[in-house]
C-alpha cells in the first residue's frame, strides 16, 4: 500500500509543478518596420499574445479576415480594430491571422503583419526573453521583446511550488502514519 502512496506523491508533485508558458510578442508598429521579416523570425503558439506598440492617432491596428484582404490591404472589412496605442491580441487557436495599419496608405507601404499560430508549445522557441533591435537601414526590423509568462486555468501557477511542497508533506505523513 505504501508503494501506491509513493506513486501518488510523485504524480501530485509532477502535476503541481508543471507550467504552461506563453510568450508576449511586442511589436513596434510603424511604417519603417519590416514586419514580414520580423514575423518569420518568431514562433507563435496558442496562448501567446501580440502586443502592438504604436502612437495613437497616427496608427491603429485592424485585423483582417483572410489572405485576400491582407494582400489587397482591404481594411474596410476589418473584423477587429484597436487604436489606443497598446493593443493586445491573444492567440487562442491555431491558424493564420492577418493585421494591418488602419491609417490610409500605411498598409500599402508595408505596415501589415501575417502570422501563423501553431498548436503545440513543444515547437516554441526557447522560453528565455529575447530582444531584437532594428538594423540601421532604410527598412528596419521592428524592435521586439518576447517575454515568457506563466498561466494556469485552475490556480495561480506561482503557487505551484508551495502547493507541491504541501502535497508532498501531507502524502509522506499519510504514508508513514497509516
Amino acid at each position: 500500500m505504501k508503494g501506491v502512496y509513493s506513486v501518488l506523491v510523485v504524480l501530485f508533485v509532477l502535476m503541481a509543478t508543471s507550467e504552461v508558458t506563453a510568450t508576449k510578442h511586442e511589436v513596434t508598429w510603424d511604417v519603417s518596420s519590416d514586419l514580414s521579416s520580423w514575423s518569420s523570425g518568431h514562433t507563435f503558439n496558442v496562448g501567446d499574445q501580440l502586443v502592438f506598440k504604436y502612437t495613437p492617432g497616427m496608427h491603429s491596428v485592424v485585423e483582417l479576415s483572410n489572405e485576400n484582404e491582407y494582400k489587397k490591404c482591404d481594411i474596410g472589412s476589418a473584423k477587429n480594430s484597436m487604436n489606443a496605442g497598446n493593443g493586445v491580441v491573444k492567440l487562442s487557436k491555431p491558424g493564420t491571422r492577418y493585421f494591418a495599419c488602419g491609417t490610409l496608405g500605411h498598409c500599402d507601404q508595408g505596415m501589415k503583419l501575417k502570422i501563423k499560430i501553431v498548436a503545440s508549445a513543444d515547437q516554441a522557441s526557447p522560453s528565455s526573453s529575447t530582444t531584437s533591435t532594428p538594423a540601421p537601414t532604410s527598412t528596419s526590423t521592428p524592435t521586439s521583446t518576447s517575454t515568457s509568462t506563466t498561466s494556469s486555468a485552475s490556480f495561480n501557477i506561482h503557487s505551484a511550488p508551495c502547493f507541491a511542497l504541501v502535497v508532498t508533506l501531507v502524502s509522506i505523513w499519510v504514508v508513514y502514519t497509516v
